[in-house]
């Protein structure tokens, strides 16, 4: 592209050092352009004067927003996100077609001006006279993309009126910005930025946006017809959108060949050429996909959005962290690995379809130990606000990430109470009196000391004289309440909070007797953060979905750490891991994981079945991956309990951890490991531990190989708790709102 001529950068100059002479010349005319029958003109000419003198002689010029993509870990695309479909190219990446399509139509005279043209002006001022209006504009492509940077800055509803409201101030700054910019770039430099700002219609911003979205081409593979129709669009991008109004489109096309032709561009041959072509067969539409809603990974999407969102790392307050968003054109790489993700997703919709009758639902979390990165989060509905399967509500997460308020964990707690049973020295080979009912009399309130009144527990698995491995292999209840009475409460929820675990409506932990219990509502990817610790000999990282994010400049910018750190010491997590492996590759007849083992892999973990089936747990981990799956009923567990119910056209008396969870989480980790080393878990120093048979247990309820307790609180029990607690927490009866997800009825 040529530059301006030096005659054409002298007049720039003149009209700038001669604003004595000529200001009122220039504020006549502009006055005269915008209000041909305004009277007090002299006022207004004055007054357009003083403003014109008082505007700074630069326009800042701040990055236009892009287009974001977010990829997974491998690189591989999980959503575009964008306010304005824009991708900018340099010049030479657009077609001269384009080139000169824009300046044909738009501003013909674009070499000869300094950035305002005063014969146009002069042009439009006697035609808006004569038609008592304004009826023909004198904006050059310079001043055209001044209007557009204001547009893009405006921060307020008031800004953005001004930027582009007819009113003489506006056109008093675009006329000022105009020539500096002139002074400040090149004509090549000028038009590259006005054909990446303009709007052209159907959600495309700049050229290269528009050449997909109707073509579904690169800007610099633009013909003649193609060039012309997208020049012509610019001037009413509605009226002249050939895919809503082909026709208007066509003869604005036209009129845009006919004008590049008088000014040399194109020959007549090729402007009789381009005139014929029909538009429904040039127009390729593409729809540029745009949010999470179409991804893959809906639900992981919208979680890396919510972190940007929220996240200091982004931006000091919550308008910072939006405007963030809001430029784009970042590359963001997450975490996610597909495989996996896609593997979660298969085992949980094999067993629970997304839009099965029965209205139940399933999550599944799966952390990285070591780095917290979360390499998969789904669940077996789709994304949407109405139809059957279909929701917004992410339930893998806090309701302040978009999940809900969580769901009561059962006996995958008990993970908490071991590890402060070994870190207290509570000796795993000790046998316990784990009769079948129970009652306990001892445990105290960890801030006052206050003594709860009695509170009465059941088992209905193996009941009797147990040491640890055993208990834990049974989810012996009354077991795990008799060592947490003898240490008390207050370090097992400690535990919990340290490892990432809080109430998922964002409040504290409940410290109460029946914590060991699970009767806590917790999401799903906290409990696979806390399980990955273990996993991690007792190192907590805060679970992370950002591994990296490249600006537009390709500069690494910095994202929210993983924050790795020690919270229990690693005798106690490596024996804690011993005694979890055992529940599922243990010797114990009877262990609850027992269906749980993976193929060649060592691995640990805990079932989790609660009062009254109202939700299922299996949350375990291998050495290099940790995992949690919850299935329940989101319009309410205790509603809609997890038994007499048939999920796949199966029919289920009751559902255990065991028996629905525990094989998603199999299955997921199956294919989510395949191909990667087979690792033994790293003990060191672990206590040992004897799974040998007390000399005299009680007679066992052992229902069947792999249940555990669902019913663990007598309901006549005494017991009181915090205040603040649901029912629930202390009774295992029913709360008047049932402790699960805020929903709408699912489909």
């Amino acid at each position: 592209m040529a530059r301006i001529p030096d005659s054409g950068r002298r007049s720039a100059l003149r009209i700038i050092a001669g604003l004595t002479g000529l200001a009122v010349v220039s504020g006549l005319v502009v006055s005269l352009m915008l209000f041909p029958f305004v009277g007090g003109l002299g006022v207004i000419t004055r007054d357009s004067i003083q403003g014109f003198q008082e505007l700074p002689a630069a326009l800042s010029t701040p990055p236009l927003p892009q287009r974001t993509e977010i990829l997974a870990f491998d690189g591989s695309p999980i959503a575009t996100l964008y306010y304005q479909n824009r991708a900018e190219v340099p010049l030479m990446s657009i077609s001269p077609n384009m080139r000169q399509a824009i300046v044909a139509i738009e501003d013909s005279r674009f070499l000869e001006h300094g950035g305002v043209d005063l014969r146009g002006v002069l042009r439009s001022v006697t035609a808006n006279a004569n038609a008592g209006g304004v009826q023909q504009g004198s904006s050059t492509l310079t001043m055209q993309y001044v209007k557009n940077v204001l547009v893009n800055q405006a921060a307020t509803s008031e800004e953005l009126a001004a930027a582009r409201g007819k009113s003489i101030t506006r056109k008093i700054r675009e006329v000022r910005y105009a020539m500096a910019l002139e002074q400040q770039y090149t004509k090549a430099d000028i038009l590259e930025r006005y054909l990446n700002i303009a709007y052209f219609g159907a959600g495309a911003y700049g050229v290269e946006a528009a050449a997909h979205r109707y073509f579904s081409k690169a800007a610099t593979d633009l013909t003649i017809p193609e060039a012309a129709t997208l020049a012509g669009i610019v001037q009413s991008p509605t009226l002249y959108d050939p895919l809503r109004n082909p026709d208007k489109s066509t003869v604005r096309r036209d009129i845009v060949i006919k004008r590049m032709q008088q000014m040399g561009f194109i020959t007549q041959a090729q402007a009789d050429q381009a005139t014929q072509t029909q538009m429904a067969g040039m127009l390729r539409p593409t729809t540029a996909q745009n949010g999470c809603t179409s991804s893959y990974a809906p639900f992981f999407c919208d979680y890396v959005l919510r972190v940007i969102r929220t996240d200091p790392a982004f931006g000091d307050t919550s308008e910072a962290r939006e405007a963030f968003l809001r430029r784009g054109g970042y590359r963001i790489q997450t975490t996610l690995d597909p495989i996996a993700q896609q593997a979660a997703f298969n085992a949980i919709t094999s067993r629970i379809p997304v839009d099965d009758p029965s209205g139940r639902a399933g999550a599944v979390s799966m952390v990285q130990p070591g780095t917290g990165q979360i390499i998969a989060m789904t669940q077996n509905r789709q994304w949407g606000t109405a139809g059957q399967g279909n929701t917004t509500y992410n339930y893998n997460v806090n309701a302040s990430m978009g999940g809900t308020i969580g769901m009561q964990a059962g006996s995958t707690f008990k993970m908490f109470t071991l590890a402060a049973a070994i870190e207290q020295g509570i000796d795993p080979n000790e046998y316990i009196d784990a009769s079948n009912p129970k009652t306990f009399v001892n445990f105290t309130n960890c801030e006052t000391g206050a003594v709860y009144p009695p509170i009465t527990v059941h088992n209905s698995t193996t009941s009797g004289i147990l040491n640890m491995a055993q208990a834990t292999a049974y989810s012996t209840n009354t077991y795990f309440m008799s060592i947490e009475e003898r240490m008390g409460v207050c370090r097992p929820v400690d535990i919990a909070e340290s490892m990432g675990v809080t109430l998922a409506n964002g409040n504290p932990l409940i410290r109460v007797p029946s914590f060991t219990l699970g009767t806590m509502e917790v999401s799903p990817l906290s409990m696979a953060g806390a399980y990955a610790t273990v996993a991690n000999h007792g190192v907590y990282c805060k679970p992370i979905a950002i591994a990296a994010i490249i600006d537009r400049d390709g500069k690494r910018l910095p994202v929210p750490s993983a924050n790795c750190h020690e919270v229990i010491d690693r005798t106690a997590a490596d024996t804690v891991t011993k005694l979890l492996n055992g529940v599922i590759n243990g010797d114990i007849p009877g262990r609850t994981g027992a269906p749980m083992a993976l193929r060649g892999r060592q691995a640990a973990g805990k079932t989790g079945t609660t009062n009254d089936h109202a939700a299922v747990w299996f949350c375990g981990f291998t050495p290099q991956l940790a995992a949690a799956v919850w299935v329940g009923d989101p319009r309410g567990g205790f509603k809609f309990p997890m038994q007499n119910v048939t999920i796949n056209g199966v029919r289920y008396g009751q559902v255990f951890g065991s028996t629905m969870p525990g094989p998603i989480w199999r299955d997921s980790m199956e294919a989510a490991l395949a191909g990667k080393d087979i690792l033994p878990f790293d003990l060191q120093t672990p206590i040992v531990i004897s799974t040998s048979v007390a000399p005299s247990p009680s007679a066992g309820a052992l229902e069947s190989p792999g249940a555990e307790d669902p019913g663990a609180i007598d309901p006549n029990s005494s017991a009181s708790a915090d205040p603040n607690a649901s029912p629930s927490a202390v009774s295992g009866t029913p709360p008047a709102t049932p402790p699960a997800t805020p929903l709408p009825p699912a489909r």
